[in-house]
């Protein structure tokens, strides 16, 4: 559908400023939707009145984005293929960010309006996905070489594990906590207007802190993940590459390229030729500058585009069959220093995810909240049960967020609250349950039918 419109027309900046706005809602639609489940304990356990908490959050959010790394970003970045990816096609990008976010977006909106806890990060990574498997249609390449299923496997391995250990930690630390505390308030309701006592009141609202803060550090990357995809298509000359990258590492980097060019072509997938042939113009090119700045602002665009495929084969490499370990250290090692000149995010981008994630934590809590305090277990959550899960979800997002792990901060919650229900032997609501592992089971195909059937319209 977008083949009539000229790279770089106004049409295609247009289209590349909506995708811009579509990103920025996918991250306030984050802030409402699984912010609210930082919030949901202090709120329902009235350690603090509503509006107290969603401020609170909504300050941790944008501190944990502006504090946080970029590994979570670009791990996701990494998901899509390089004929995608690359910004010299304008046309292409576009049809691949509105695909993306149409589908991401439609369907966190659509699972927050039912009241079902599910997971932005989950909703993405489906959307992710599904360009990728579109791609590699549209190339006629096959699944095994067309998708990075290596990383596919461990971004969905990340949220597979954590939701299990969230069950698993908070169901042993209420067990602790019920064996060492006496206090009866503390696994009674909380009555209407009633605080629990203070030190647990102290606790519910620092581990709604760390729950926040880790959130941010964890999610609030993907938005810039997003938010860089959308400014590099709208302004490859600035930001095709890392402007602020050191002399000394386009040196390393270019007498790195011929071992890069060799293991490619000794290991790479279908398209090894044309990264070998952009391997050596990366080094050809890099070998005779000392900063990106000296690249003229016309080409950046196309540097960029061979360190995609350079970057991709390398990954391909790396973990293809009869490759030695010292091969295979030598294609990721050179894969991380190739990685510094695309991998980077400017202050302002971390400033405009931040406000998204931390205004969009500001409406929209209620119909969680709920779903989280009356509705997951069959007796109401007491106090003891959300800071327990609550403890156990800040230590496990918040490690997540700075190792590069992209993790759901909904199903980690909800998987430590139902474990403390079942720790206190409440059990969980059979109908609620389904829902959520209806929805967790459905957001993966779901998202990859949408954004690859969008993807393969636009495209």
């Amino acid at each position: 559908m977008l083949e009539f419109l000229s790279q770089g027309s106004p049409a295609i900046v247009a289209l590349l400023a909506a995708c811009l706005f579509l990103a920025l809602a996918f991250e306030f639609s984050n802030g409402f939707h699984d912010t609210a489940n930082a919030v949901a304990t202090v709120i329902y356990t009235h350690s603090l009145k509503p509006g107290q908490a969603v401020l609170w959050s909504g300050a941790m959010n944008f501190l944990g984005v502006i504090l946080g790394g970029i590994a979570v970003a670009y791990a996701l970045v990494q998901l899509i293929p390089p004929d995608a990816l690359s910004p010299p096609d304008g046309r292409l990008a576009v049809g691949m960010l509105i695909a993306l976010f149409v589908a991401a977006l439609a369907w966190n909106v659509g699972t927050w309006w039912l009241g079902i806890p599910n997971s932005s990060s989950h909703a993405l990574i489906g959307s992710l996905i599904g360009i990728a498997v579109a791609n590699a249609v549209i190339h006629g390449r096959r699944l095994g070489e067309g998708v990075d299923w290596q990383q596919v496997w461990s971004v969905l391995a990340s949220l597979l594990v954590s939701p299990i250990l969230g069950f698993g930690l908070a169901f042993i630390l209420f067990r602790l906590v019920r064996l060492a505390i006496r206090d009866r308030h503390l696994f009674e309701p909380p009555q209407e207007g009633r605080p629990p006592v203070w030190w647990m009141r102290a606790l519910l609202i620092l581990t709604c802190t760390g729950v926040s803060f880790a959130h941010g550090t964890n999610d609030g990357q993907k938005s810039i993940g997003l938010i860089m995809l959308t400014v590099i298509g709208l302004l490859p000359a600035s930001f095709a590459l890392n402007m602020d990258l050191p002399g000394g590492d386009f040196a390393r980097l270019a007498r790195e390229m011929p071992a890069a060019a060799s293991l490619i072509e000794r290991y790479g997938g279908d398209r090894k030729d044309l990264a070998v042939e952009s391997a050596r113009k990366l080094g050809e090119r890099f070998g005779s500058i000392r900063s990106a700045k000296e690249i003229p602002p016309g080409e950046r665009s196309a540097v960029r585009n061979d360190l995609n495929h350079t970057l991709s084969e390398l990954t391909f490499a790396a973990e293809a069959d009869g490759i030695s370990p010292d091969e295979k250290k030598s294609a990721k090692s050179i894969h991380d220093d190739v990685m510094k000149s695309v991998q980077y995010a400017p202050w302002w981008v971390r400033i405009l995810s931040a406000l998204c994630l931390g205004l969009g934590t500001l409406v929209g809590y209620r119909r969680i909240v709920t779903t989280l305090g009356e509705r997951l277990g069959k007796e109401k959550l007491v106090p003891a049960q959300g800071g327990s899960a609550e403890l156990v979800a800040a230590g496990l997002i918040g490690a997540a967020g700075f190792t590069g792990f992209p993790v759901s901060t909904t199903h980690v919650v909800t998987g430590g609250i139902a474990g403390t229900m079942v720790g206190s032997g409440a059990g969980l609501q059979p109908a609620t349950l389904w829902q959520i592992a209806a929805a967790w089971v459905l957001t993966l195909p779901a998202t990859i039918v949408i954004s690859g059937g969008l993807f393969l319209l636009l495209s």
